[in-house]
């Protein structure tokens, strides 16, 4: 059997063959961040099913690392030795037991997305409110706002091209409106909406940070105030008016209805006033006064 090393230089080879498969820029970097990680293990040792194992047993005994993070992790290195003809050589995933429920620490609510824009406006920031906006109605990605231009929001609808694949998304008509409106006064007359002082489009940076600054200012967990939450708050909207998963998962752009399934999960409060709105405990204070006054005339009698 051929002997097989990871190298820096294999790699960089595997960054330029994620590259002709037409990954996003984000997941190139997040698998080569990977598998340099794994090559500090490896230590120039010979790559087997054994090593990959023992790498696998080691992220989980380190303890610094979520199951989930390592299963991340995994699928990394499952996708080099994929791609480098060494299949063979691949490790289960982590099964972890599916959770019913959405954490409600990280859950943005309606009332606090409406006042992180009210907030926001307050400020004087109408460009941050309008964009708070624009992820919550549309439910685009944060990396897919450079795609509301002038000439779409005119039409009214977008087309969104992203991770090899097109989808059309459709402006409400307030929001419509109040981005032409934006445009108008700022002299905003082709290309993107959202751009900084010198015409370019705003870097994903500059609005987490923005972001992260308009929750303190609001009083609202920073923790749950970030792009994607808003995308998450509009999937759970849609999906409480329609009740129509595999509509959804076409709006976000989702070739999984899965992962369309994590957006929607309920918290389980609500699962919990669900429970309650059933009423299946029959008068739970009666049936003890009954048991205990039954009891009391029991003895009365003996």
């Amino acid at each position: 059997m051929k002997k097989m090393f990871i190298t820096e230089r294999s790699i960089e080879e595997y960054r330029k063959i994620l590259v002709r498969e037409e990954k996003g820029r984000l997941t190139v970097e997040k698998y080569v961040r990977d598998m340099k990680k794994f090559y500090e293990y490896a230590a120039g040792k010979c790559i087997s099913k054994q090593l990959v194992i023992d790498y696998k047993y080691y992220l989980e005994n380190t303890g610094d690392y979520k199951i989930s993070s390592i299963n991340s992790f995994l699928a990394s290195v499952n996708h080099y030795l994929e791609v480098m003809d060494c299949a063979d050589m691949k490790v289960k995933m982590i099964k972890v037991q599916k959770n019913m429920f959405a954490t409600e620490e990280r859950e943005l609510t309606k009332g606090e997305y409406e006042c992180l824009i009210d907030t926001a406006v307050s400020m004087g920031n109408e460009q941050l409110a309008l964009i708070i906006q624009t992820l919550g109605s549309t439910g685009i990605r944060i990396s897919e706002l450079k795609s509301v231009t002038l000439e779409s929001v005119i039409r009214g609808v977008a087309d969104i091209h992203n991770k090899g694949k097109l989808r059309r998304i459709l402006y409400p008509s307030e929001l419509r409106n109040a981005l032409i409106r934006y445009a108008d006064r700022h002299g905003i007359v082709r290309g993107s909406i959202f751009i900084t002082r010198t015409g370019s489009p705003l870097n994903r940076c500059n609005i987490w940070k923005m972001m992260k600054q308009l929750s303190v200012a609001a009083g609202i967990d920073p923790s749950k105030v970030f792009p994607h939450n808003m995308r998450h708050l509009f999937a759970r909207s849609f999906y409480n008016i329609k009740k129509d998963i595999a509509r959804l998962a076409d709006v976000l752009g989702h070739s999984n209805i899965e992962t369309t399934r994590i957006y929607v999960k309920s918290s389980g409060e609500e699962h919990r006033k669900l429970l309650d709105s059933m009423k299946m405990v029959i008068k739970s204070d009666y049936i003890i006064k009954k048991v205990v006054n039954r009891k009391c005339f029991a003895k009365s009698t003996t």
